[in-house]
C-alpha cells in the first residue's frame, strides 16, 4: 500500500473562490474544476503548508505575502486502488485578484453560489458543500471517502480533536 500526500488551496476574495479549470483530466474528457494544488514533495511531508504555498505560486503567481489567514480546514482521505491519498486543504483570503495562468489550467474567480454546477471531483465537491453549510466552523475536519450501501461515493465527516491521552 502506498501513500500519496497532496495539498490544495482555496483562496477567497469576498464571496468568490479562485478555481482552476482544466479542459480534460485522466477521469473525464470534459472541463474539470479544482482548487490550486498538487502533490507534496518529499522535503515538504512534515510541512504540508509549505507545499501549499509552493503550489499556489506555481499555479497562479500569487505569493504568500498576498494571502492572509491561510489555515488548514480539511483533511480528505480516500483509497484509490493500492494507494491511500491524503489531501490537506487550506483556506485563505487574498486581496490580489490578479493571477497568472500556468500550464496546469486556466484560473477563474467563481462565486460560491455557482459551484454546484461545476464538474469537479467528489471529494472536493463534498468538502465545498460541507464548508458552505459550516462556514463559521473553526475546527479542522477529517473527511473519509467511502461508499454507502448503494455503492454511491460519500464522505464521512469527523472533527479532528486531541483526545488528551494520559
Amino acid at each position: 500500500m502506498e501513500l500519496r500526500l497532496m495539498s490544495t488551496a482555496l483562496l477567497f476574495h469576498d464571496d468568490n473562490v479562485l478555481l482552476m479549470k482544466k479542459e480534460t483530466s485522466r477521469l473525464t474528457d470534459q472541463p474539470f474544476w479544482s482548487g490550486l494544488g498538487g502533490h507534496i514533495e518529499a522535503h515538504e511531508w512534515n510541512w504540508p503548508m509549505k507545499g501549499c504555498y509552493r503550489e499556489i505560486y506555481e499555479e497562479s503567481g500569487i505569493t504568500a505575502a498576498d494571502i492572509t489567514d491561510l489555515r488548514l480546514r480539511y483533511i480528505l482521505i480516500r483509497m484509490k486502488q493500492d494507494e491511500i491519498r491524503q489531501q490537506f486543504v487550506y483556506f485563505g483570503q487574498t486581496n490580489s485578484t490578479q493571477y497568472v495562468n500556468s500550464d496546469e489550467g486556466e484560473l477563474y474567480w467563481k462565486h460560491l453560489n455557482d459551484l454546484e454546477e461545476l464538474h469537479m471531483s467528489r471529494n472536493i465537491k463534498g468538502m465545498l458543500e460541507h464548508y458552505q453549510q459550516h462556514q463559521d466552523q473553526s475546527e479542522i475536519m477529517i473527511g473519509t471517502m467511502t461508499i454507502d450501501e448503494a455503492a454511491t461515493p460519500i464522505i464521512q465527516w469527523s472533527e479532528l480533536k486531541d483526545p488528551i491521552i494520559f
